[in-house]
């Protein structure tokens, strides 16, 4: 058994405008944007690039290869995918470290410095972990031999697809593939729309857990029965922040919508993956079922944080009258003892207990204004909302 090549890929949402602004930062480490000149050379000379195409198969891409034989390929949807055939079965999981390493602390770093500006990936996903997929392709191996391979890596087989050019044997993060006389092209294509599926369900798996996160969020500010005055701008403030990660996640989960049908399309024209469409063709149509889901779920979290917005925004304004009510108490009792004084003084005059009494005044003034802050901070809010069974879903 020989092992020909290994593969690791992944997907964020791109354009053809971020493709030709990749390309010319590939080809000569420069960039149009306001961008650190110098970090811009840095990280192209940290890609180590030997030589770099621009082609169209489909869609647009840009492929190079670097000085360690590592292959990289970019399409204009954002798809990548890193690879290298400079492997062997004795070296395999080393060449497969390589190929992550490449991918995490060179290419990644150039590609999110490039694309720095702009809308902000959500915090909350910023620093998630990616569990790539990696291919590991064979030539004409057995069966036995894929399977001992997919022993060393996982415990169980997920998926197995046998056709008479290539097969599959696919534990959790591992995909083996056997080539038994299918062109390279073909089976790259397989692996780039394999890429694409898994990237495209993982990220709407991401979108879930965080919708689940920020509804036990907004929930947690809710549930309070009552809630001290000192604390509703921390409330409100937290809500906004909410409000912006869905804002962002919505636009994202926008941005999905039209990249879908266009892989689908493509990939259903491509007459190399007639076998592999065969058995799943129709995750297409389960990824767009799963998208209008998310979609429907991710605006429903925006009505809630809504109406918890609404809440508080009404809680704020009793509290705003009631400091009014407050400075209006505070501002009677000094009227009163101005005009008190007008009353027991035949003329002003200016006398040490005058002096006195003006400060005792204002002090009075000064600590009833306290008080009553005091007391608006501590006083609790009843917070009136609709509760629903949380076990249906």
């Amino acid at each position: 058994m020989k092992i020909n090549s290994i593969y690791i890929g992944g997907w964020f949402q791109r354009t053809m405008l971020h493709l030709s602004e990749i390309y010319d930062f590939l080809r000569d480490g420069t960039s149009q944007l306001r961008l650190n000149k110098n970090k811009l050379l840095e990280l192209h000379e940290n890609l180590g690039i030997g030589s770099i195409e621009y082609g169209v198969a489909g869609e647009e891409f840009v492929t190079f290869l670097t000085s360690e034989q590592v292959r990289v390929k970019i399409f204009e949807d954002g798809l990548i995918t890193v690879g290298s055939d400079q492997v062997s079965e004795d070296t395999m999981f080393a060449d497969v470290e390589r190929l992550k390493e490449y991918y995490e602390t060179r290419l990644s770093p150039a590609i999110n410095y490039l694309f720095g500006l702009g809308a902000p990936v959500p915090k909350e996903l910023a620093n998630i972990e990616n569990i790539y997929p990696y291919f590991v392709v064979c030539e004409n191996a057995k069966r036995e031999e894929i399977a001992a391979l997919l022993a060393r890596t996982e415990r169980q087989k997920y998926f197995e697809f046998d056709n008479k050019n290539y097969s599959v044997l696919r534990g959790d993060k591992y995909y083996f593939i056997n080539n038994k006389k299918a062109k390279l092209s073909t089976i790259e294509r397989y692996i780039e729309e394999q890429v694409f599926i898994r990237e495209f369900k993982g990220q709407l798996h991401r979108y879930l857990n965080l919708h689940r996160i920020i509804w036990e969020k907004i929930d947690a500010v809710k549930d309070r029965a009552r809630v001290k005055g000192k604390d509703i701008l921390k409330f409100s403030t937290k809500l906004e922040s909410y409000r912006k990660t869905v804002t962002l996640i919505d636009g994202r989960l926008g941005q999905m919508s039209t990249y879908l049908p266009t892989r689908e399309r493509i990939a259903k024209q491509d007459q190399d993956l007639i076998d592999f469409l065969a058995i799943s063709g129709y995750r297409y149509e389960t990824l767009r079922d799963t998208l209008d889901y998310m979609r429907e779920i991710w605006k429903m979290t925006t009505h809630y944080i809504t109406s918890a917005q609404k809440l508080f925004d009404s809680i704020k304004e009793d509290v705003t009258s009631s400091s009014i009510n407050s400075l209006t108490i505070v501002t009677s009792m000094s009227a009163g003892a101005a005009i008190l004084s007008l009353f027991t003084e035949s003329e002003p005059e200016f006398t040490a207990f005058g002096f006195a009494y003006f400060f005792i005044l204002a002090f009075v003034g000064w600590a009833a204004t306290r008080l009553l802050k005091w007391v608006a901070e501590r006083r609790r809010y009843e917070i009136s909302d609709i509760e629903f069974d949380k076990n249906i879903k």
